[in-house]
């Protein structure tokens, strides 16, 4: 045993256990985040049951089983519900009822004991809506204008129709409000600008005024046109309804224009449900939010994700590289640098929101404002780079992560053997001809690597985001087709934002929780596609460059 303890081999079962181990706790939370984040989708069956609880009358309820547990029966009795104290437990479900315009809440606990008659009819419609979250009942007719077109069997067909006649009047009066119009009201704002800037500078060109006068007339009657379309669509929008009829006898009539998906759960065959499924999740991927966050889609909230990213790389690794080679090729190697390596480091180890505060009263408040008073005195008082935007959220993760890009660059330099260097010098090179053509492409795979951390860290990040540009829910994307296409001054939405909007913040937080998982596998895996398409430029490099270390 002594001569094994010797041989080194207890370190390498130690090392190899703790890698397998700590493999082990990352896939299975990955594992986890999986089976709850996208299990969220596959559509559920929807049980009709008596509920029975003693001493009161029978109530027939149905819903979708959404999670079961085990509870103390003494917990049961504290709650003031009748349980016997036959047994230390009790089983309950979590049971997704819908319906919330009518009974206040789509989720409620219930005792599996107190069940009976528990079934599965394949009649029993789900109504996926705009708002109000899901609605359970059964279909009994199909409206034209308050009028009954199609009842029994063929008012599902028909009201499959109108749903899917309903969506593409929906994308239709969209594609107009967001695109048309708000380049209309986009043009109507520049001109006011323009106005209002020439009164500042009391440059009133009446043959400028004229044109300014035009101009807007012409946006003007794009939008009366615009907005009789809007009329006519909206009608045809708001025509259809249908009446239903909720698993305890009570009729209500809902408009098919707040309807997204009608569809029977206890009558789809394996093939529906995985059409379903993938529907589903290209929807989570590729919508909008709605309902609080907590239906609909993330893909605002990604592309926030990624343009923030890309802006702070773009900003991080100049300075980075730059602040790296001045410390390492140019700087004299004393006290003073020394120092200002220990303070980099330290940088590094800032916590995160001390950065967001120093962003919000620098560059927002400072810096911001002085942009504002010198380039869009006109849009005062309503700030224009003077409020949390995209701009200053990349910067500040740009001056998060620089101490990161400086450390990992200035290891790559020193790298690098002096006669790499002495031989480009000896060969009649200048020192800035040998760094660019030397120096500086033996080390960008260090660069990269850099770049990945700074990613990896900066993807993330959610503290600052909440005081330099982050919100629950923009209005737009930052990127249109509107002049300056680009808009570096807008609020954006963040992945880490939504998980703890949806998580913590949520008015509905049972109908929140399984997106809580799909919105954090789903920054998992943006995180690992920006880092994996660094980690391939680097490779891509260090192949590039491999001749140069020969």
């Amino acid at each position: 045993m002594k001569a094994w303890f010797k041989s080194g081999s207890p370190w390498i079962w130690l090392n190899a256990g703790s890698v397998a181990i700590s493999l082990i706790l990352v896939f299975g939370l990955l594992g986890l985040i999986a089976i709850r984040g996208l299990g969220h989708f596959w559509p559920g069956q929807v049980l009709v049951t008596d509920y029975n609880i003693p001493g009161k009358s029978t109530q027939v309820i149905a819903g979708e089983i959404a999670d079961k547990e085990n509870v103390s029966v003494s917990r049961l009795q504290a709650a003031g519900l009748p349980v016997k104290n036959d047994s230390a437990t009790l089983t309950r479900s979590l049971l997704k009822t819908g319906n919330r315009d009518i009974t206040g809440t789509d989720f409620v606990w219930v005792i599996n004991s107190w069940l009976h008659n528990g079934h599965y009819p394949k009649n029993m419609l789900t109504l996926e809506r705009r708002e109000w979250g899901n609605f359970y009942g059964y279909l009994h007719s199909v409206k034209e204008n308050g009028k009954i077109i199609a009842e029994g069997d063929q008012a599902w067909q028909e009201l499959q129709t109108r749903v899917n006649r309903a969506l593409t009047i929906y994308d239709d009066i969209y594609d107009i409000e967001k695109h048309e119009i708000g380049a209309i009201n986009a043009g109507l704002e520049q001109l006011r600008l323009k106005s209002r800037k020439m009164e500042l500078n009391n440059t009133r060109n009446p043959a400028a005024l004229a044109d300014l006068a035009a101009r807007k007339s012409e946006l003007n009657t794009r939008y009366r046109r615009l907005e009789i379309q809007l009329q006519k669509l909206y009608h045809a929008f708001n025509r259809d309804s249908l009446t239903l009829r909720t698993v305890d006898g009570k009729a209500t009539e809902l408009p098919i224009s707040k309807i997204i998906r009608a569809y029977h759960p206890n009558d789809m065959s394996l093939l529906d449900k995985m059409d379903f499924y993938f529907d589903k999740v290209h929807e989570f991927i590729t919508a909008d939010p709605r309902e609080a966050n907590t239906e609909g889609g993330v893909f605002p909230a990604i592309f926030g994700t990624v343009m923030m990213v890309i802006l702070m790389s773009i900003i991080v690794t100049p300075f980075g590289v730059v602040a790296a080679v001045y410390l390492r090729e140019y700087a004299r190697q004393g006290w003073l640098t020394r120092t200002i390596r220990i303070a980099v480091n330290n940088l590094a180890g800032v916590p995160s929101i001390v950065y967001g505060v120093f962003g919000l009263g620098f560059f927002i408040y400072v810096l911001g404002g002085k942009i504002d008073l010198l380039f869009f005195p006109e849009a005062l008082p309503s700030p224009t780079f003077g409020t949390p935007g995209l701009l200053w959220a990349s910067i500040t993760l740009a001056l998060l992560t620089l101490p990161v890009v400086i450390v990992a660059t200035e290891e790559g330099l020193s790298r690098i053997p002096a006669s790499v260097r002495e031989g480009s010098l000896a060969l009649g090179a200048t020192k800035a001809e040998t760094l660019w053509r030397v120096v500086l492409p033996m080390a960008s795979p260090a660069m990269m690597t850099g770049l990945i951390l700074a990613v990896a860290r900066a993807a993330g990040e959610v503290a600052p985001l909440m005081l330099v540009g982050v919100v629950k829910l923009a209005p737009g994307l930052p990127v249109d087709g509107n002049f300056p296409y680009l808009h570096l001054d807008q609020k954006f939405m963040h992945l880490g934002f939504h998980i703890y909007d949806v998580g913590f913040q949520s008015p509905n937080v049972e109908a929140a929780r399984p997106l809580v998982y799909a919105t954090a596998l789903l920054l998992v895996v943006v995180i690992a596609a920006l880092n994996l398409s660094a980690v391939a430029i680097r490779n891509h490099l260090r192949e590039k460059y491999k001749s140069l270390e020969v």
